[in-house]
């Protein structure tokens, strides 16, 4: 799997021509120079091509990822603002598309591409990768579920703001799970990200239609701020388990994960819709929707294929780069889906949600900072082992 600041590096567009800059200002011997020229010449010949590859690749899971998340999120709403009551009927839209990535697993470019030397000889037997797929995909479920009340209690809007918490939530994650480095400026992403998300609990929506207790907004904060914890939580032990248990980096086996959990998620909510009941009210939800049968249909239609969409996003993200990357760029729908809420269903946005949505941007610009910070500095560290690795190569030749 590639390292995140490389692939931050790509994202940036930094170009071998600016290390050829920074070397050509040593003293050196005019064949030394030559030397050096023809060597970031096939540098450039070689790599160019892949990182733009790379770029793109990143950049289309983005939008794959937003996309996704965006209108499913809207549609969603939308079930439940023209009839739709049921939660687990909603929990189980959110994986119930995943037979649209089968094809995807099948095709050799797919099954054939790594970014690393697979480890074969260490596989993990059947029943503990069946394990991890049961474990991860019962915490999708109970994700999904979250989300589901969340969503039915919230107003889009709320709902979003509150959801940029995962950044924070994953942050604290990767810390202990993925032993990723904790840094002040992250502390003050999370720190803000929490204030946003506080700030939005406190205050009374006057978006929210009056049959909504506040108890039950109570809940719906609850449940979304618990969700938002159980995803980044997820993202971080889906890499872990690619690291320490799956010891795999091939695509088709990141789409592996994708199918086989979704499938126990969807499993899960298929038990669930049955056990609770909702299951006996769906023709009469149907019947009485909005919009009429079609537009039900349509409508858990084409938000299972969103939520799968999203999902695409999300693991070819983690795939080319890794689940903190994944959960920043989820974080970017912070601004988008709000200001979508307030078009097509004329949330209220008030100042102390523009004050906490600036603040959770705010949290996502000093995370983003931090990872510039620490981007040049390992690019400074790549070109100081690249002046010495040439240093050296001239003091051999000359003896």
């Amino acid at each position: 799997m590639l390292n995140y600041d490389f692939a931050f590096a790509v994202a940036c567009s930094i170009s071998m021509g600016d290390i050829q800059a920074l070397q050509l200002k040593m003293p050196e011997t005019q064949e030394l120079d030559m030397l050096k020229d023809a060597t970031v010449i096939d540098q450039q010949t070689f790599l160019k091509p892949k990182q733009w590859k790379l770029l793109l690749f990143v950049a289309l899971n983005g939008f794959f990822l937003l996309l996704g998340l965006s209108v499913a999120t809207l549609l969603t709403r939308y079930y439940y603002e023209k009839g739709g009551n049921s939660k687990w009927l909603a929990a189980l839209v959110q994986t119930a598309a995943f037979p649209i990535l089968l094809p995807l697993s099948h095709f050799p470019s797919f099954a054939s591409t790594t970014t690393t030397t697979t480890t074969t000889t260490n596989s993990p037997s059947v029943a503990i990768t069946s394990l991890v797929y049961v474990a991860l995909g019962l915490l999708v479920a109970g994700d999904n579920m979250m989300y589901s009340y969340g969503l039915f209690y919230l107003p889009v809007s709320t709902y979003s703001i509150i959801c940029g918490t995962e950044l924070a939530f994953n942050t604290i994650f990767c810390f202990f799970i993925n032993s990723q480095k904790l840094t002040a400026l992250a502390l003050n992403s999370v720190v803000l990200l929490t204030l946003s998300a506080l700030l939005l609990a406190m205050h009374e929506d006057s978006s929210q239609p009056t049959e909504v207790s506040k108890v039950k907004l109570v809940v719906g904060f609850l449940c979304t701020l618990g969700a938002s914890a159980a995803y980044a939580m997820l993202l971080c032990l889906l890499q872990l388990s690619f690291q320490k248990i799956l010891r795999n980096d091939t695509f088709s086996v990141v789409l592996d994960m994708q199918i086989y959990t979704s499938a126990v998620a969807s499993c899960a909510c298929v038990v669930g819709l049955f056990a609770s009941g909702e299951w006996r009210g769906l023709k009469a939800e149907m019947e009485g929707f909005g919009k009429g049968r079609v537009s039900y249909v349509m409508t858990l239609v084409c938000s299972a294929v969103a939520w799968q969409v999203s999902s695409v996003g999300v693991v070819g993200l983690i795939f080319t780069v890794s689940s903190f990357f994944s959960c920043v760029i989820s974080a970017l729908a912070l601004p988008i889906i709000p200001i979508a809420a307030v078009i097509f269903f004329h949330d209220n946005m008030d100042g102390v949600k523009v004050v906490s949505m600036l603040m959770a941007a705010w949290g996502f610009a000093t995370y983003l900072y931090q990872q510039y910070l620490d981007d040049s500095k390992q690019k400074s560290t790549r070109i100081d082992a690249n002046e010495f690795s040439v240093i050296s190569t001239s003091n051999s030749e000359s003896e």
